[in-house]
């Protein structure tokens, strides 16, 4: 129907619209309670340490990148599990470059971003209970639809599920898993020196938190 009434027939109907419209609207509240439980665990406590960086050994043009470091991470589960992972950055809002796969170092003491860090899984270096070999695959719907399952490696992203399973081509996400172990390639770029306030120690300040999601 027009939203302008013509006549006065018209007007009749449109005025008595609200008297058929209903006064009320049900809400509803879903969601499930699962017994089961996974623990995400890191190697080294969690901590990836570049010990002392000089001034001098970093680009002043450009961003430098520092040596790729390794990190074990494990999911334990007290029963078989569909879940994917996905990390959110404590640091939001200071990595270098806007991505949900770039986590920020924080700022120095000018509010300068120091630079940015990432984490990418391989599935080749990835062992899911007694599977092999183990295919990744990630979601940017939030489970809804899954990317085909192969063995390219994926960087874990703050909104983005990854997640892995035991079928090449898959594309019906994650498979149930009650234990995964990967080793991690974690990537480090320094802001060019240009952009940054130097004229004293300066702490870079990387904090993100590894999240099991529950599918």
């Amino acid at each position: 129907m027009n939203t302008y009434c013509l006549s006065f027939s018209a007007l009749l109907l449109c005025s008595a619209q609200p008297a058929l419209a209903a006064s009320s609207v049900d809400l509803n509240v879903k969601g499930r309670i699962t017994p089961t439980a996974c623990t995400p665990l890191l190697s080294s406590g969690g901590v990836i340490d570049y010990g002392k960086l000089s001034q001098q050994d970093l680009n002043v043009d450009k961003g430098t990148r520092l040596p790729v470091k390794q990190l074990q991470v494990s999911i334990g589960c007290n029963a078989p599990s569909r879940f994917a992972l996905r990390m959110r950055d404590n640091r939001d809002g200071t990595a270098t470059v806007n991505s949900e796969i770039y986590y920020g170092l924080g700022l120095d003491k000018s509010g300068n971003r120091i630079g940015l860090y990432s984490l990418s899984f391989d599935p080749r270096q990835t062992q899911v209970d007694t599977t092999a070999p183990v295919y990744g695959t990630e979601s940017t719907t939030g489970g809804i639809a899954w990317r085909t399952a192969n063995l390219n490696t994926i960087d874990i992203g703050a909104n983005s599920y990854l997640g892995f399973t035991d079928t090449a081509g898959s594309t019906t996400g994650p498979s149930a898993i009650r234990e995964l172990i990967s080793t991690v390639k974690v990537e480090t770029v320094i802001n060019a020196t240009k952009n940054l306030d130097l004229s004293s120690d300066t702490l870079l300040d990387g904090s993100a938190t590894l999240e099991v999601v529950y599918l």
